[in-house]
């Protein structure tokens, strides 16, 4: 009884191995790809927000410009600081869907002041402030690059990890499906952009 219980123990423990062998390692590749990119989408998320500070300072020389739409981007730049999301929480959908409604936000807020912007010549005539939107403008891409490739990276991570047998060592070494960035809601409709010149001028 004792041998039999010692050599079922060890084709457990065999078992264990191989199935780790060609799956947790893979496991964890998968996962250090997702980590990796994260940390793209972080840095451009980080050029954007290095960015505003003089795209704002531009946009104050302009005495009349919107104060609304200052506002808002400011306040929606303030807002992603203080949402802060790490690798180990890609795994929580309320921490991940908090962080991206943070950048969406940001995101409708600059689209709106460069279209607001459209109506100033001062600033289609500044230099400065067309060299910061060219960069907004390639970053947004990049953001758009970096999150597509995320995406394409977790589904692989989180076909692995619902596949048998990886999902077997998935849930023995506590491998958690990660979160999809989503499109933002309303991003198929044209923004509805309205100038209230008499109540916004300062």
């Amino acid at each position: 009884m004792k041998i039999k219980y010692i050599s079922l123990l060890l084709a457990g423990f065999f078992f264990t191995i191989n199935f780790s062998g060609c799956g947790y390692n893979d496991l964890v590749t998968q996962e250090e790809a997702v980590n990796s990119a994260w940390s793209q989408v972080e840095n451009q998320y980080q050029r954007r927000a290095d960015l505003i500070p003089n795209l704002v300072s531009t946009v104050q020389g302009v005495a009349d410009f919107e104060k609304s739409t200052m506002t808002e981007v400011t306040d929606a730049r303030s807002k992603v600081g203080s949402v802060n999301i790490t690798s180990d929480d890609l795994s929580d959908p309320q921490k991940f869907q908090q962080f991206q409604q943070a950048q969406d936000q940001l995101s409708s807020a600059l689209s709106r002041l460069l279209v607001v912007a459209e109506n100033y010549p001062q600033l289609k005539a500044n230099e400065n402030f067309l060299q910061l939107q060219s960069q907004l403008e390639g970053t947004e891409n990049r953001i758009a690059v970096e999150r597509r490739r995320f995406n394409e990276v977790v589904q692989q991570y989180n076909t692995s990890v619902r596949s048998f047998p990886t999902l077997i060592i998935a849930k023995i070494f506590g491998f958690g499906e990660k979160q999809y960035f989503k499109g933002q809601e309303g991003s198929d409709k044209a923004p509805d952009v309205k100038f209230d010149f008499k109540n916004e001028k300062k």
